[in-house]
Protein backbone atom coordinates (compact mmCIF):
# COMPACT_ATOMS: atom_id res chain seq x y z
CA UNK A 1 0.00 0.00 0.00
CA UNK A 2 1.20 3.59 -0.95
CA UNK A 3 1.81 6.04 1.74
CA UNK A 4 -1.23 8.32 0.32
CA UNK A 5 -3.33 5.42 0.28
CA UNK A 6 -2.56 4.31 3.64
CA UNK A 7 -3.00 8.14 4.84
CA UNK A 8 -6.24 8.27 3.06
CA UNK A 9 -7.53 4.87 5.02
CA UNK A 10 -6.49 6.45 8.21
CA UNK A 11 -8.66 9.51 7.87
CA UNK A 12 -11.66 8.29 6.67
CA UNK A 13 -11.12 5.87 9.49
CA UNK A 14 -10.85 8.56 11.93
CA UNK A 15 -13.90 10.11 10.20
CA UNK A 16 -15.70 7.01 10.88
CA UNK A 17 -14.96 7.40 14.22
CA UNK A 18 -16.51 10.83 14.73
CA UNK A 19 -13.25 12.79 14.45
CA UNK A 20 -12.51 15.98 12.49
CA UNK A 21 -9.34 15.55 10.59
CA UNK A 22 -6.97 18.49 9.49
CA UNK A 23 -6.07 18.78 5.83
CA UNK A 24 -2.73 16.46 5.01
CA UNK A 25 0.42 18.40 6.12
CA UNK A 26 1.77 18.12 2.67
CA UNK A 27 5.21 19.96 3.66
CA UNK A 28 8.63 19.35 4.64
CA UNK A 29 9.84 18.82 7.38
CA UNK A 30 6.70 17.81 8.92
CA UNK A 31 6.26 16.30 12.58
CA UNK A 32 2.83 14.96 11.63
CA UNK A 33 0.69 14.05 8.97
CA UNK A 34 -2.75 15.18 10.50
CA UNK A 35 -4.47 16.86 13.49
CA UNK A 36 -7.95 15.50 14.55
CA UNK A 37 -10.45 16.20 17.19
CA UNK A 38 -12.87 14.31 18.30
CA UNK A 39 -15.09 16.54 21.14
CA UNK A 40 -12.10 17.79 23.49
CA UNK A 41 -9.94 14.43 22.59
CA UNK A 42 -7.02 15.83 19.84
CA UNK A 43 -4.77 13.56 18.34
CA UNK A 44 -1.03 14.74 16.25
CA UNK A 45 -1.07 11.24 14.14
CA UNK A 46 2.18 10.56 12.37
CA UNK A 47 1.59 7.92 9.27
CA UNK A 48 4.54 6.20 8.27
CA UNK A 49 4.53 2.48 6.23
CA UNK A 50 8.00 1.92 7.92
CA UNK A 51 7.50 2.76 11.87
CA UNK A 52 11.55 2.54 11.69
CA UNK A 53 11.39 5.82 9.61
CA UNK A 54 10.12 7.61 12.91
CA UNK A 55 13.33 9.05 14.57
CA UNK A 56 14.09 10.70 17.85
CA UNK A 57 13.92 14.17 16.67
CA UNK A 58 10.41 13.68 15.23
CA UNK A 59 8.93 11.98 18.18
CA UNK A 60 10.69 14.52 20.84
CA UNK A 61 8.39 17.67 18.51
CA UNK A 62 5.82 15.38 18.41
CA UNK A 63 5.50 15.33 22.13
CA UNK A 64 6.13 19.07 22.85
CA UNK A 65 3.15 19.93 20.63
CA UNK A 66 1.04 17.50 22.16
CA UNK A 67 2.19 19.33 25.45
CA UNK A 68 1.24 22.71 23.70
CA UNK A 69 -1.83 21.92 22.22
CA UNK A 70 -3.44 19.62 24.90
CA UNK A 71 -3.32 16.70 22.07
CA UNK A 72 -2.19 13.19 21.88
CA UNK A 73 0.57 12.19 20.09
CA UNK A 74 0.37 9.01 17.88
CA UNK A 75 1.93 7.02 15.11
CA UNK A 76 0.08 4.65 12.99
CA UNK A 77 1.90 2.49 11.11
CA UNK A 78 2.14 -1.48 9.43
CA UNK A 79 5.66 -2.80 10.07
CA UNK A 80 8.83 -2.54 11.05
CA UNK A 81 11.73 -3.51 8.87
CA UNK A 82 11.71 -7.21 9.83
CA UNK A 83 8.10 -7.41 10.86
CA UNK A 84 4.40 -6.55 10.83
CA UNK A 85 2.95 -4.79 13.48
CA UNK A 86 0.82 -7.03 15.44
CA UNK A 87 -2.99 -6.00 15.83
CA UNK A 88 -4.33 -5.31 19.10
CA UNK A 89 -0.54 -4.48 20.60
CA UNK A 90 0.44 -1.17 21.35
CA UNK A 91 4.07 -0.53 20.94
CA UNK A 92 6.04 2.83 21.57
CA UNK A 93 8.79 4.81 19.71
CA UNK A 94 10.56 7.63 21.72
CA UNK A 95 8.08 8.14 23.74
CA UNK A 96 4.84 8.08 21.21
CA UNK A 97 2.33 5.07 21.03
CA UNK A 98 2.63 3.54 17.90
CA UNK A 99 -0.73 1.37 16.54
CA UNK A 100 -1.09 -0.48 13.51
CA UNK A 101 -4.10 0.74 11.48
CA UNK A 102 -6.29 -2.59 13.09
CA UNK A 103 -5.39 -1.57 16.34
CA UNK A 104 -6.08 2.26 15.73
CA UNK A 105 -9.75 0.83 14.03
CA UNK A 106 -10.52 -1.34 17.36
CA UNK A 107 -9.79 1.95 19.58
CA UNK A 108 -11.34 4.31 17.98
CA UNK A 109 -14.35 2.77 16.15
CA UNK A 110 -14.91 -0.02 18.44
CA UNK A 111 -14.07 1.47 21.91
CA UNK A 112 -11.79 -1.69 22.67
CA UNK A 113 -8.35 -0.33 23.65
CA UNK A 114 -5.38 -3.08 22.93
CA UNK A 115 -4.64 -5.37 25.96
CA UNK A 116 -1.08 -6.39 25.12
CA UNK A 117 1.89 -3.64 24.85
CA UNK A 118 5.58 -4.05 23.08
CA UNK A 119 8.40 -3.11 25.57
CA UNK A 120 11.98 -4.46 25.26
CA UNK A 121 12.10 -8.03 26.08
CA UNK A 122 8.64 -9.19 24.39
CA UNK A 123 5.05 -8.71 24.82
CA UNK A 124 3.60 -7.78 27.73
CA UNK A 125 -0.11 -7.74 29.79
CA UNK A 126 -1.33 -5.61 32.53
CA UNK A 127 -2.59 -7.82 34.91
CA UNK A 128 -5.97 -7.06 37.15
CA UNK A 129 -4.01 -8.03 40.21
CA UNK A 130 -7.30 -8.13 42.71
CA UNK A 131 -8.71 -10.29 40.12
CA UNK A 132 -5.49 -12.45 40.24
CA UNK A 133 -5.85 -12.21 44.40
CA UNK A 134 -8.86 -13.18 44.22
CA UNK A 135 -9.03 -16.35 42.24
CA UNK A 136 -6.30 -17.72 44.04
CA UNK A 137 -7.65 -17.26 47.33
CA UNK A 138 -10.59 -19.00 46.09
CA UNK A 139 -9.36 -21.62 44.83
CA UNK A 140 -6.83 -22.01 47.96
CA UNK A 141 -4.02 -21.51 46.77
CA UNK A 142 -0.76 -20.31 48.31
CA UNK A 143 1.44 -17.92 46.72
CA UNK A 144 4.01 -20.73 47.00
CA UNK A 145 1.48 -23.19 45.25
CA UNK A 146 0.70 -21.06 42.38
CA UNK A 147 4.41 -20.10 42.03
CA UNK A 148 4.86 -23.88 41.82
CA UNK A 149 1.86 -24.29 38.79
CA UNK A 150 3.00 -21.68 36.62
CA UNK A 151 7.14 -22.71 37.36
CA UNK A 152 8.31 -19.41 38.88
CA UNK A 153 9.10 -17.97 42.17
CA UNK A 154 7.06 -16.95 45.03
CA UNK A 155 8.33 -13.54 45.00
CA UNK A 156 7.36 -13.27 41.24
CA UNK A 157 4.02 -14.26 42.00
CA UNK A 158 3.47 -11.95 44.94
CA UNK A 159 4.98 -9.07 42.59
CA UNK A 160 2.04 -9.96 40.06
CA UNK A 161 -0.59 -9.35 42.88
CA UNK A 162 1.25 -5.95 43.74
CA UNK A 163 1.01 -4.98 39.87
CA UNK A 164 3.95 -6.23 38.19
CA UNK A 165 2.57 -6.59 34.24
CA UNK A 166 2.90 -10.05 33.16
CA UNK A 167 4.59 -11.72 29.41
CA UNK A 168 1.50 -12.92 27.22
CA UNK A 169 2.57 -16.51 27.89
CA UNK A 170 2.10 -16.04 31.61
CA UNK A 171 -0.85 -14.51 31.46
CA UNK A 172 -2.46 -16.59 28.91
CA UNK A 173 -1.48 -19.26 31.38
CA UNK A 174 -3.47 -17.66 34.19
CA UNK A 175 -6.36 -17.36 32.53
CA UNK A 176 -6.74 -20.74 31.35
CA UNK A 177 -5.62 -21.73 34.78
CA UNK A 178 -8.45 -20.11 37.06
CA UNK A 179 -10.98 -19.68 33.87
CA UNK A 180 -11.43 -16.43 34.03
CA UNK A 181 -9.85 -13.28 32.12
CA UNK A 182 -6.85 -11.66 34.17
CA UNK A 183 -6.40 -8.74 31.62
CA UNK A 184 -7.03 -5.02 32.14
CA UNK A 185 -6.53 -2.88 28.90
CA UNK A 186 -3.57 -1.09 28.57
CA UNK A 187 -4.15 2.85 28.38
CA UNK A 188 -1.76 3.81 26.45
CA UNK A 189 -2.05 7.77 26.31
CA UNK A 190 -2.01 7.86 30.53
CA UNK A 191 0.36 5.29 31.54
CA UNK A 192 3.82 6.42 31.45
CA UNK A 193 5.13 3.37 33.18
CA UNK A 194 5.09 1.12 29.56
CA UNK A 195 6.91 3.64 27.65
CA UNK A 196 10.30 3.38 29.01
CA UNK A 197 11.35 6.84 27.85
CA UNK A 198 12.68 10.40 29.58
CA UNK A 199 10.76 13.78 29.15
CA UNK A 200 10.83 15.00 25.65
CA UNK A 201 14.03 17.36 24.82
CA UNK A 202 13.50 21.23 25.27
CA UNK A 203 11.89 23.11 22.26
CA UNK A 204 14.77 24.36 20.04
CA UNK A 205 15.48 28.67 19.90
CA UNK A 206 13.78 30.81 17.64
CA UNK A 207 15.20 30.74 14.22
CA UNK A 208 16.87 34.33 13.82
CA UNK A 209 14.51 35.14 10.89
CA UNK A 210 11.71 35.06 13.71
CA UNK A 211 13.52 37.20 16.39
CA UNK A 212 10.95 40.05 15.70
CA UNK A 213 7.35 37.84 15.64
CA UNK A 214 8.91 36.17 18.67
CA UNK A 215 9.90 39.82 20.35
CA UNK A 216 6.41 41.03 19.60
CA UNK A 217 4.28 38.28 20.75
CA UNK A 218 6.13 38.17 23.98
CA UNK A 219 5.80 41.97 24.42
CA UNK A 220 2.39 41.81 24.59
CA UNK A 221 2.48 38.71 27.18
CA UNK A 222 2.22 35.62 25.02
CA UNK A 223 4.34 32.59 26.04
CA UNK A 224 6.25 31.45 22.67
CA UNK A 225 7.15 27.84 21.77
CA UNK A 226 9.67 27.89 19.04
CA UNK A 227 8.84 24.30 16.91
CA UNK A 228 11.29 22.50 14.56
CA UNK A 229 9.42 20.61 12.29
CA UNK A 230 5.85 21.76 12.59
CA UNK A 231 3.69 23.33 9.48
CA UNK A 232 3.94 26.74 11.72
CA UNK A 233 7.28 28.10 13.38
CA UNK A 234 5.65 29.09 16.80
CA UNK A 235 2.46 28.10 19.31
CA UNK A 236 2.45 30.83 21.47
CA UNK A 237 -0.06 30.78 24.59
CA UNK A 238 -1.65 33.53 26.57
CA UNK A 239 -2.17 31.89 29.29
CA UNK A 240 -5.78 32.11 29.16
CA UNK A 241 -7.95 30.31 26.89
CA UNK A 242 -6.07 31.45 23.36
CA UNK A 243 -3.53 29.73 21.41
CA UNK A 244 -1.96 31.48 18.41
CA UNK A 245 0.13 29.31 15.62
CA UNK A 246 2.41 31.78 13.84
CA UNK A 247 4.44 31.42 10.48
CA UNK A 248 6.96 33.71 9.11
CA UNK A 249 8.26 34.39 5.20
CA UNK A 250 8.02 36.00 2.11
CA UNK A 251 4.58 35.20 0.77
CA UNK A 252 5.06 32.81 -2.49
CA UNK A 253 3.61 29.66 -3.27
CA UNK A 254 5.05 27.21 -0.52
CA UNK A 255 3.97 30.25 2.02
CA UNK A 256 0.58 30.31 1.05
CA UNK A 257 0.37 26.24 0.98
CA UNK A 258 1.99 26.72 4.90
CA UNK A 259 -1.12 29.23 5.75
CA UNK A 260 -3.65 26.89 4.20
CA UNK A 261 -2.58 23.99 6.06
CA UNK A 262 -2.34 25.95 9.30
CA UNK A 263 -5.76 27.13 9.28
CA UNK A 264 -6.93 23.38 8.45
CA UNK A 265 -4.66 22.32 11.55
CA UNK A 266 -5.86 25.79 13.69
CA UNK A 267 -9.73 24.62 13.06
CA UNK A 268 -9.45 21.02 14.44
CA UNK A 269 -7.15 22.60 17.44
CA UNK A 270 -9.05 25.42 18.40
CA UNK A 271 -6.25 27.76 17.92
CA UNK A 272 -5.64 31.07 15.50
CA UNK A 273 -3.93 30.88 13.05
CA UNK A 274 -1.30 34.17 11.68
CA UNK A 275 0.94 34.34 8.37
CA UNK A 276 3.76 37.47 8.66
CA UNK A 277 4.56 38.54 5.74
CA UNK A 278 6.98 40.89 4.05
CA UNK A 279 3.39 42.05 2.30
CA UNK A 280 0.36 40.85 1.97
CA UNK A 281 -2.04 40.28 -1.45
CA UNK A 282 -4.79 39.89 0.70
CA UNK A 283 -6.13 39.91 4.18
CA UNK A 284 -6.26 35.99 4.72
CA UNK A 285 -5.87 32.62 3.18
CA UNK A 286 -8.92 29.92 4.15
CA UNK A 287 -8.85 31.57 7.87
CA UNK A 288 -4.87 32.57 8.15
CA UNK A 289 -5.03 36.09 8.95
CA UNK A 290 -2.07 37.65 7.23
CA UNK A 291 -0.06 40.48 8.72
CA UNK A 292 2.37 42.52 7.35
CA UNK A 293 6.03 42.90 9.42
CA UNK A 294 5.67 46.44 9.26
CA UNK A 295 1.85 46.40 11.19
CA UNK A 296 3.60 44.04 13.95
CA UNK A 297 6.00 46.80 14.96
CA UNK A 298 3.12 49.10 16.45
CA UNK A 299 1.50 46.14 18.41
CA UNK A 300 1.95 47.47 22.54
CA UNK A 301 -1.20 45.35 23.59
CA UNK A 302 -2.61 41.94 23.56
CA UNK A 303 -5.95 43.27 22.49
CA UNK A 304 -3.93 44.94 19.29
CA UNK A 305 -2.92 41.94 17.54
CA UNK A 306 -6.20 39.92 18.42
CA UNK A 307 -7.97 43.24 17.03
CA UNK A 308 -5.58 42.96 13.61
CA UNK A 309 -6.31 39.38 13.59
CA UNK A 310 -10.29 40.14 13.86
CA UNK A 311 -9.75 42.81 11.43
CA UNK A 312 -8.20 40.11 8.67
CA UNK A 313 -10.96 36.58 9.15
CA UNK A 314 -13.45 37.92 12.25
CA UNK A 315 -13.99 36.55 15.91
CA UNK A 316 -12.06 32.94 16.45
CA UNK A 317 -15.09 30.49 16.15
CA UNK A 318 -13.31 28.17 18.59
Amino acid sequence: MSRSALVGNVTAMLEDAGFVVSERCAVRPKSFDIAARRREEILLVKILSNIDAFDARTGGEMRRLGGFLGATPLVIGLRTRDQELDPGVAYFRHGVPVFSPDTALDLFVEAVPPLIYAAPGGLYVNIDSEVLADAREQRGWSLGQLAQELGVSRRTVSKYEDGMDASVEVATELEEMFDAPLASPVDVFEEESVRETKDPPEAPEPDPADERVVAMLTRVGYEVHPTDRAPFETVSDDGEAEQVLTGHSEFDRTAEKRARIMSSVGRVTRTRPVYIVEKAPRESVEGTALIEQDEIEDVEERDDFRDLITDRVGENPA
